[in-house]
C-alpha cells in the first residue's frame, strides 16, 4: 500500500511541475526567450528526480511551449513559432447551450496549447438530397474531413443499424460515468461513444402561476389528467396557456407512445404490430398517440402553436404564456438567465401505468480513420476529465455524464444560474428512464412516424387510417 501511495504521489507531483510550467509560460511569467529554472532547481522544488524533471519537460517540448539547448537549458519560444495540430469536431447546433462548448474548447487549449479544435456544423452536407446525420459521419469519415463528432443515442443507434459502426473507433468504457449511458453507447459489449451530457424529460412549471391559481404543485403521483385539470385552470384567455411543448422534437412525442406501453415489435422478439400477434402492441400504440393528440387538440389548456426550434418553446415558458411544458435539461439551459421562478418534476403518466419518460444522451464519437488518434485522444482525455465535467456542472443546467459530478452539490463558483430547486430530480426517477430504441422502431423509421402522427392529430388522418399506416412502418 505505502508503494501505491508513493507512486500516486509521485505522478501527482510530477503532473503538478508540468502543469505550474505550462500555467507560467501561457500567462506570461516566463517570456519568449525566457530560460526555465534549472533542471537540479526543479527537482529540487518538486522534489523529483532529474530524469524524472526531464521527462517532464519532455512534455512541455512536445506541446511546442519550449525548446531544450544542449548544456544551456530549456528555453521559451515564440507563440508563432509553435508547431499546431488541428482536429475538427462535428457539432449539433444545440451542443453550444447544452455544454458551454466554447468555453470547454478555451480550457482545452490552454492546457494542450499545440492542438487546435475546430468546429464544424454537423447538419448533414446531403440533407437536400435526404441524407441523414449517420450518413453524413459515415461520408465524413471515409474522406478523413472530421475527426470528432457529437453524436445522440438515436444517431449512434441509426449508425449500427445502417452497417456503419466501423467507423467509430471503440473506446474503452469510463467506469465513472453512469452505467446506464455507457450501455447506451455499446453495441455487443464494445463502446462506441464517450458520454459526455445527458436528461431526462420532466416536467417545467411556472411556481408564481399555481401560487396565483392556489394549486398544489406537481409531485410525482401525476397523471395526465391531472395536468389537464391543472391546465384547464392555469389558463387565463387571451394571456396565457396552461400546458405546451415542442410538438415536434424527437425528444417530446415518442415519450407518448413509450408511455402507451406498447412495441413496434422490432427488437423485442414479439411479432411486428403488422401481423399476427401484433395487434394487442398496437392497441397499446394507439392509447399514446391518443392521449397525445388529445392534449395537442384541446384548446383549453393547449395553444394552437407550432415553435419552429425549442429555444422558441422555452421563451414562451420565460415570456409567462406557457405555465408547464415538457422539458429535458438541456432546454432549461434557455431559462437560466430568465427572471421566471420555476421548478421541475417527473412527467405524467397514464393512470396504472409504471412511470416513464424520455432519456435523452449526448456524446462523443472518434473516426476510426483520424490521422490525428493521438491529439483526439487528449481531447476525448480532457472531455471525460473530472475538470471539464466541472464546468458543464458550474455553467450551465445539463447533467454531466459523470456520476460523481453530476451528484455533487451546486457549485460555489462559476455563474449564478436560475437553477431549479428539484434540480437532484434526475436521480430519484432513474428507474423510469427508456431510450428510443424501446420502441422496437428502427431509427430511420422515426421521421416517417411522427409525419403520420402529426396528420392524425391535426385531423387529416382518422384512427382506421393512422393503425393501417403504423402496420406498414
Amino acid at each position: 500500500m505505502t508503494e501505491r501511495i508513493s507512486r500516486r504521489t509521485f505522478a501527482e507531483r510530477l503532473d503538478q511541475m508540468v502543469r505550474e510550467l505550462r500555467g507560467r509560460i501561457l500567462d506570461g511569467t516566463y517570456a519568449e526567450g525566457d530560460f526555465l529554472p534549472a533542471e537540479s532547481a526543479l527537482a529540487m522544488r518538486f522534489r523529483l528526480s532529474n530524469n524524472s524533471v526531464r521527462k517532464g519537460l519532455e512534455t512541455l517540448v512536445a506541446e511546442g511551449l519550449i525548446v531544450k539547448i544542449d548544456k544551456v537549458g530549456s528555453r521559451v519560444i515564440p507563440g508563432t513559432a509553435r508547431p499546431t495540430t488541428t482536429i475538427t469536431i462535428a457539432c449539433s447546433p444545440s451542443i453550444a447551450r447544452d455544454t458551454d462548448f466554447q468555453r470547454l474548447l478555451d480550457d482545452f487549449h490552454l492546457i494542450h496549447p499545440s492542438i487546435r479544435v475546430a468546429p464544424v456544423a454537423a447538419n448533414p452536407a446531403g440533407d437536400a438530397l435526404g441524407g441523414t446525420y449517420p450518413e453524413f459521419i459515415r461520408n465524413a469519415v471515409d474522406d478523413e474531413s472530421v475527426d470528432l463528432f457529437t453524436v445522440n443515442h438515436m444517431h449512434f443507434r441509426e449508425l449500427a443499424e445502417s452497417g456503419f459502426l466501423h467507423v467509430a473507433e471503440p473506446l474503452p468504457p469510463d467506469g465513472r460515468m453512469y452505467r446506464f449511458l455507457n450501455e447506451a453507447f455499446a453495441i455487443d459489449g464494445r463502446t462506441y461513444v464517450l458520454p459526455l451530457v445527458f436528461s431526462p424529460v420532466v416536467l417545467c412549471y411556472n411556481k408564481d402561476h399555481f401560487a396565483e391559481a392556489g394549486l398544489p404543485e406537481p409531485d410525482s403521483g401525476w397523471t395526465w389528467d391531472d395536468l389537464v385539470d391543472a391546465a384547464a385552470r392555469l389558463t387565463v384567455p387571451g394571456k396565457r396557456h396552461g400546458f405546451h411543448f415542442f410538438q415536434v422534437s424527437e425528444n417530446r412525442w415518442p415519450l407518448f407512445v413509450l408511455q402507451g406501453g406498447g412495441t413496434f415489435g422490432e427488437r423485442d422478439g414479439d411479432a411486428p404490430i403488422g401481423r399476427s400477434g401484433g395487434e394487442d402492441r398496437l392497441e397499446r400504440l394507439l392509447e399514446g398517440v391518443r392521449l397525445c393528440g388529445d392534449i395537442l387538440r384541446n384548446r383549453d389548456v393547449f395553444p394552437n402553436y407550432w415553435p419552429e426550434s425549442e429555444p422558441e418553446a422555452s421563451r414562451l415558458f420565460a415570456e409567462g404564456r406557457i405555465s408547464m411544458q415538457l422539458a429535458t435539461y438541456h432546454s432549461l439551459n434557455d431559462l437560466k438567465d430568465a427572471g421566471v421562478r420555476y421548478d421541475i418534476s417527473p412527467v405524467p403518466n397514464p393512470a396504472g401505468r409504471p412511470p416513464a419518460t424520455l432519456l435523452v444522451a449526448i456524446g462523443l464519437l472518434a473516426s476510426a480513420r483520424t490521422k490525428r488518434k493521438e491529439e483526439v485522444r487528449l481531447f476525448l482525455d480532457y472531455a471525460a476529465s473530472r475538470r471539464a465535467q466541472e464546468h458543464i456542472r458550474a455553467h450551465t443546467l445539463s447533467i454531466p455524464a459523470m456520476k460523481a459530478v453530476a451528484e455533487s452539490p451546486e457549485p460555489e463558483t462559476g455563474a449564478k444560474l436560475n437553477r431549479p430547486a428539484r434540480f437532484p430530480l434526475f436521480r430519484e426517477i432513474i428507474p423510469s428512464y427508456r431510450l428510443h430504441a424501446q420502441l422496437g422502431l428502427p431509427m430511420r423509421q422515426f421521421e416517417p412516424l411522427r409525419r403520420e402522427l402529426m396528420l392524425y392529430w391535426s385531423g387529416m388522418l382518422d384512427e382506421p387510417g393512422l393503425a393501417e399506416r403504423l402496420r406498414k412502418l
